[in-house]
């Protein structure tokens, strides 16, 4: 007979693992499924966020920008250094801890919550029924009144560049390069392109991105794209757009990547490439055809607003559901779901109030409408912009590239988006993202004293722009 819970979630990255603690804190007696196994070898929880995405990549990230600015960046300070080395294996090692206390955290507080992990693959049979397959092949059957779907994504692989694990590689691999390459190929020019290409070239390599689509992060507000492109090429990064790759070679010493673009036919030789072309959802093999679970024609499982799928008291969350493939947005779904189960009444997730971060130097971060979703929308719209060359704590840091732009409706005032191209976007964006999610007015943003001096003021400024009253700089 099987073992049953009140609920199961399969997958715990973080959709799954905070649906989890979100049912225990609520009285439930729950289960996890996780099949992760770590660099290490060992069983991990967090999924693909804590053990080879978010979580490393920005370790990663941080680590190469104190490199460069050791570099290069202290002399205008006053601060001179001798030779400064890298030693990228210590930076390695630091990125492996850090998602190790991470990991072991969450495992922490699974115990401490009474949480069962269920080490192996998690499979949805018909009536409730959830099949797991440890690591040694065994299988084991539990049953349970709630069960939470969560098992996150997947790079995409191309048949024109396929992965061999050690010069041709993907996001994963990319983060464990144990030699800061001569020349990079990075395919895709999106968030973890950039993100990645960035770091191996703070780091020394010579990188160049190919990005099939003709237009510079078409997801972002074009204004904010073109800034970003002006400062990632003025930084050195070979951005080349329009560039589809048709064919690899790999050879003794070097790839050959052959790509089209308007002008033709190209080849480019390079020492690694790591292909990074977007994610796919993990359903394949998730659900028996007796199930009956309903997906859509790109793998994602269907579900209403509430994360409720076709089958009664089975839930999908996080990049298994059409939305952006967001940490954040998962775990909001997971608490949700958590909640509904529980009796709560909970309200769906406003798909306008999710923030978006690109972790670059400078950072990239927006919520909300860009301006050329309104103009195609035909939405009657008012644009506050702010430079932080204006603003002093962004002198003062040295990082006074960048802006801050608001957008509000030319009617009723309230905020439609937000998007900041500099110094920690990913901070400055929550306080739109708050104003949003409570339906505030530029005006409101305007009124709220900010403290000075601080960076948080270029978004004030912004605000009071949106009516032509920004006070620091001249109004047009």
């Amino acid at each position: 007979m099987a073992q049953t819970y009140d609920v199961i979630v399969i997958g715990a990255g973080p959709a799954g693992y905070v649906a989890a603690l979100r049912c225990a804190q609520l009285g439930m007696e729950v289960a996890c499924v996780e099949q992760w196994i770590n660099t290490q070898g060992n069983p991990a929880l967090g999924g693909t966020c804590l053990n080879v995405g978010c979580i490393p990549s920005k370790t990663l990230l941080e680590s190469s920008e104190q490199y460069q600015k050791l570099k290069q960046g202290l002399d205008t300070h006053g601060i001179q250094l001798g030779s400064v080395e890298l030693d990228l294996q210590q930076m390695m090692q630091r990125k492996h801890e850090i998602v190790a206390q991470l990991t072991d955290g969450i495992a922490q507080l699974f115990k401490s919550n009474g949480i069962v992990w269920l080490q192996g693959r998690g499979k949805l049979l018909a009536a409730h029924q959830i099949e797991v397959t440890a690591h040694d092949g065994s299988t084991s059957l539990y049953s349970a009144d709630h069960i939470i779907l969560a098992t996150g994504s997947s790079p995409v692989t191309i048949g024109a560049a396929p992965l061999d694990g050690e010069r041709i590689v993907d996001s994963t691999g990319g983060q464990e390069f144990t030699e800061v390459p001569k020349t990079l190929g990075v395919i895709g020019a999106g968030v973890i392109g950039l993100e990645l290409g960035s770091v191996w070239k703070r780091l020394g390599s010579e990188v160049i991105l190919l990005e099939a689509v003709d237009q510079f992060l078409a997801d972002v507000d074009e204004q904010i794209a073109r800034d970003a492109l002006r400062q990632f090429t003025r930084q050195g990064l070979d951005i080349r757009l329009g560039a589809r790759v048709v064919k690899t070679e790999v050879g003794d010493e070097h790839i050959a990547v052959y790509y089209q673009d308007q002008n033709g036919d190209h080849t480019l030789t390079v020492d690694n490439l790591l292909v990074c072309v977007g994610r796919i959802p993990n359903s394949d093999g998730l659900a028996a055809p007796e199930a009956g679970l309903l997906f859509d024609e790109r793998g994602y499982v269907h579900t209403d607003e509430y994360c409720q799928t076709n089958l009664p008291g089975v839930y999908a969350i996080g990049d298994l559901v059409r939305g952006p493939m967001l940490a954040h947005k998962g775990s909001e779904e997971g608490v949700m779901v958590a909640e509904s189960i529980a009796g709560h009444s909970v309200n769906p997730l406003n798909h306008d109030a999710i923030p978006w971060v690109i972790y670059t130097h400078p950072e990239i971060a927006w919520v909300g409408k860009t301006e050329q979703i309104l103009k195609t929308q035909g939405v009657p719209y008012n644009v506050g912009t702010f430079p932080f060359a204006a603003n002093g704590r962004a002198k003062a840091m040295g990082e006074s590239s960048g802006m801050v732009k608001i957008l509000a409706h030319a009617e009723t005032d309230a905020i439609l988006g937000a998007h900041i191209i500099g110094p920690m976007a990913s901070e400055l964006i929550q306080e739109c993202v708050l104003a949003m999610e409570f339906s505030a007015s530029s005006e409101d943003l305007a009124r709220t004293i900010h403290g000075h001096p601080t960076l948080y003021e270029a978004v004030h400024e912004a605000a009071l722009a949106v009516h032509g009253m920004a006070l620091h700089k001249v109004n047009t």
